[in-house]
């Protein structure tokens, strides 16, 4: 049992209002490891709500998430969280990451995908800082981590168009959210 907890990004937006869920990682997850363990049952429970920060997910974190006894819990809200600022996130995220690891789930943590109004270059921009902050988390408490900001960078700097994997400003299209599905996969041997 897989939890993808989020905002719009997990849920399956695209280009607002289109929600291409069969599109999103959660849905590329849940393909890539059927193929990889055809003989498991997966389920992979998107608990993601389009505009929602990790305060908002917090509040409903038990009911929504650890009620359904999750093997695995994602956590994505970086794009969102930049409106409240680092300090709250990171409280609503160390309550998210703690209760999930008491209920004996395994955490995968998400770095925000891109927002194209976001200066990529910055490590002051706000976006790069939630990043930043994120990987911080992992490293506390030792939790997986799924660098997407990373790799949206490490794609733009090999030569890419950041624009090619992106359906709006700041929702991924397909060949984005693979980017991300790709990396979680990763962390399934």
């Amino acid at each position: 049992m897989i939890v993808c907890h989020g905002h719009s990004v997990p849920a399956g937006y695209f280009d607002t209002p289109v929600i291409n869920s069969l599109g999103s990682y959660p849905h590329q997850l849940r393909v890539g490891l059927a193929a990889k363990y055809p003989h498991a049952v997966i389920n992979v429970v998107v608990t993601a709500i389009g505009g929602e920060d990790s305060e908002k997910g917090l509040l409903r974190f038990e009911r929504d998430v650890m009620s359904l006894r999750p093997d695995v819990v994602t956590i994505d809200y970086g794009l969102n969280d930049r409106g409240m600022g680092l300090e709250r996130a990171a409280r609503a995220w160390r309550a998210m990451i703690e209760r999930a690891k008491t209920g004996g789930a395994k955490v995968i943590l998400l770095t925000p995908t891109p927002d194209t109004a976001a200066k990529w270059a910055d490590p002051a921009d706000k976006l790069a800082l939630h990043a930043e902050q994120i990987r911080g988390l992992a490293r506390e408490y030792q939790v997986a981590l799924v660098d997407s900001y990373a790799a949206f960078q490490r794609h733009a700097t090999a030569g890419g168009v950041t624009e090619s994997l992106m359906s709006q400003r700041n929702h991924p299209n397909e060949k984005g959210h693979a980017l991300v599905s790709a990396a979680l996969l990763a962390w399934f041997p």
